[in-house]
């Protein structure tokens, strides 16, 4: 507010109006480093028989507009720091489930029919006894030893999964005390599946954007094998156990962007495991058709490739068209690791050629969330995400699945292997 001005008048020179004003400048440091302005005013209206005192905050951008030069502040802008996608460890259960194996098991199945489908010949899978859990913490040892990188180091952890030890406590929790990760240290779990490692991606940079972490542990951990009965000839020959570890850290040049989400609820019959929450069996959600199965988990795959065909084309084409990009711009689409039938029919819908879009699960199948942490760390190996082969070439990564749930963004691979 501002006091009106006095019939005796007088010099009106003030900065915001009509009277005498008193500006006290005062100078804070802000938590990010930030530099904060708070302004006071005190205006008085002569003649009257009370003194009037208003007090507002301006921003300092509109203060230093309306200050005379000699008294504005330097103008300091700090880079914001972004996450880049470090080094990735992987870990796969020992035990191997091969088509051959279950060919001997059920003659019955056409096996060399199913792989030609899915373009799976074997899977890992965890033992009866490991968890999710298990998984993630040898995948992150395994990390940290060989990137000698300090537990202590770590500010934050995320862990993807949707085959937690417990509906509670949050397994992160449990991951971080096992790993001798700091008690400072952040821990969440997220159940998103398929579309959870690009989540993780920007729930990670917007911490570093925030300031509230540098360094970022993504976790990505799943044993959909325990939902999964030994005779379902649909489920057992396409998911695999994995787990799979990354380090994210904050560097000024940022190698992530345009995030694009999206999600259908109403499409939650199509993925499901109907039991084991808190909502009573009688009430849940029913499977989308006739469950031909005894597993507890059921998914209507030709809905989910009628879904993907449609909705991530699209998601690709509005990523893209954030920062003016185009098909051409695009080195490598790196996409969920669904099965080879589902990222056949991607290709051909967005008429992208085999080497642009890598199918690389033949020997893990599908392993949810660790597909795309996975894929990134064979490519990286094979030399094709290098600078010196690469350049600082554009990638689009895409994740989608049950939920439904999809994402995506741009990468540019920043990380030089030491």
């Amino acid at each position: 507010m501002v006091g009106k001005a006095g019939a005796t008048g007088g010099r009106r020179d003030s900065l915001l109006g009509a009277g005498t004003s008193r500006i006290r400048l005062v100078r804070s440091d802000c938590l990010n480093h930030s530099i904060g302005l708070a302004i006071r005013f005190g205006l008085s209206n002569r003649g009257a028989a009370n003194q009037k005192v208003a007090s507002a905050v301006v921003p300092r951008d509109h203060v230093q507009s309306i200050l005379p030069a000699r008294f504005r502040l330097p103008v300091r802008r700090l880079p914001v720091p972004h996450a880049q996608i470090g080094p990735i460890a992987v870990h796969l259960p020992p035990r191997v489930e091969h088509n051959d194996t279950l060919q001997e098991q059920f003659p019955s199945w056409d096996l060399n029919l199913i792989a030609e489908k899915t373009g799976i010949q074997q899977r890992h899978i965890a033992d009866p006894g490991v968890t999710s859990a298990d998984l993630a913490v040898a995948a992150a040892t395994d990390l940290f030893e060989r990137e000698n990188i300090d537990p202590a180091s770590i500010d934050f952890v995320l862990l993807c999964t949707q085959t937690p030890d417990y509906p509670l406590p949050t397994t992160a929790c449990l991951v971080q005390d096992r790993l001798g990760l700091p008690t400072r240290c952040g821990a969440v779990d997220f159940n998103l599946g398929c579309s959870g490692f690009v989540y993780g991606l920007a729930m990670a940079d917007g911490l570093m954007q925030s300031g509230a972490a540098k360094r970022v542990l993504l976790l990505t951990a799943e044993t959909y094998s325990k939902y999964i009965d030994d005779g379902d000839r649909s489920l057992r020959t396409i998911f695999g156990d994995a787990a799979a570890a990354t380090l994210l850290t904050a560097e000024e040049k940022p190698s992530l962007s345009a995030f694009q989400f999206g999600s259908d609820g109403s499409g939650a019959d199509m993925l499901i495991v109907g039991d084991g929450g808190a909502r009573p069996p009688e009430d849940a959600i029913r499977p989308r058709h006739r469950k031909r199965w005894k597993s507890r988990l059921y998914m209507d795959g030709p809905s989910l490739i009628n879904f993907t065909v449609d909705a991530i084309p699209r998601l690709v084409k509005e990523i893209l068209e954030v920062d003016g990009y185009s098909d051409d711009d695009v080195h490598r689409y790196l996409m969920h690791q669904a099965t080879w039938k589902m990222l056949d029919q991607l290709r051909l819908r967005m008429d992208v050629d085999d080497a642009r879009l890598p199918i690389d699960m033949a020997d893990i199948g599908n392993t949810v969330s660790c597909t795309l942490p996975i894929l990134i760390d064979r490519l990286r190996r094979k030399g094709e995400l290098n600078r010196d082969v690469a350049g600082d070439k554009l990638n689009v990564l895409v994740g989608f699945g049950v939920g439904l749930s999809w994402a995506g963004c741009l990468w540019r691979d920043h990380y030089q292997a030491t």
